[in-house]
């Protein structure tokens, strides 16, 4: 039997599945709407000033998307000393999550190079962004994980099609570069195609994490749709060398 050589549409359905279960999580609530909108209104700022500069926009983004994991972890820390209880492993997952975002944004500034303009952007966004998740998150923890999981949302869709871009010609498949071949582990030869795969992967995971959480916080079932799953990454070695 003659193995079927996959043309580049059913190429893009097989790594589908690396950023799989794709889930948009319906809005149940004033809540869930402010998070969406509050998304949505995100999302059309960064089409409007970066087109489809895909490497230059996920510097921005990824500098405000590693914000989240960092406010949440320590809010979480915080609240668990005054209760004294235990934390279910979330501070650790937020951590692991601000962590796996820095290195997206690392990955990406090897990649695109960004301008001095573009570094006041990304330090601008991140102080106006840090300000409002904080309050945010003291205010309604449960909307600030929703406002994540809906960013993981959008994210997963940026980088599906970051992914056409590079399979259409219009965007260089560069070499990866070597802070992405060690972080996931990827063969030498590794390309910037190979690195989106693995960030989509990466934001699939959060974006469902994220929505748990929220759904956690809210009460409501658990999703009956298990999570995308997360790639292994060489920080979880770091700690014992």
């Amino acid at each position: 039997m003659v193995n079927k050589i996959l043309e580049p549409d059913d190429r893009a359905l097989e790594e589908e599945k690396d950023a799989e279960p794709v889930v948009h999580h319906e809005p149940k609530g004033f809540s869930d709407r402010f998070a969406l909108g509050f998304t949505k209104l995100l999302r059309v700022c960064a089409d409007t000033f970066f087109a489809k500069k895909y490497g230059h926009r996920a510097i921005v983004l990824e500098t405000v998307a590693a914000v989240p994991g960092m406010v949440g972890a320590t809010l979480q820390h915080l609240r668990c000393l005054r209760e004294m209880r235990d934390d279910e492993g979330w501070i650790r997952t937020l951590m692991e999550e601000a962590e796996n975002e820095r290195m997206h944004l690392m990955t990406f500034i090897e990649v695109a190079q960004p301008t001095w303009f573009e570094r006041m952007v990304v330090q601008l966004a991140q102080a106006i962004f840090y300000i409002g998740f904080f309050l945010l998150y003291l205010i309604s923890s449960r909307t600030a994980h929703r406002v994540v999981g809906y960013f993981e949302e959008e994210a997963v869709i940026s980088y599906t099609l970051y992914l056409k871009e590079i399979d259409e010609g219009r965007s260089p498949n560069v070499p990866a570069p070597a802070i992405a071949i060690h972080y996931w582990k990827l063969p030498a030869d590794a390309t910037l195609r190979d690195v989106v795969l693995k960030v989509r992967a990466d934001e699939a995971h959060h974006r469902d994490v994220n929505h748990g959480f929220a759904s956690t916080l809210a009460k409501l079932p658990p999703s009956p749709v298990p999570s995308a799953p997360y790639p292994p990454h060489a920080t979880e070695l770091r700690g014992a060398a």
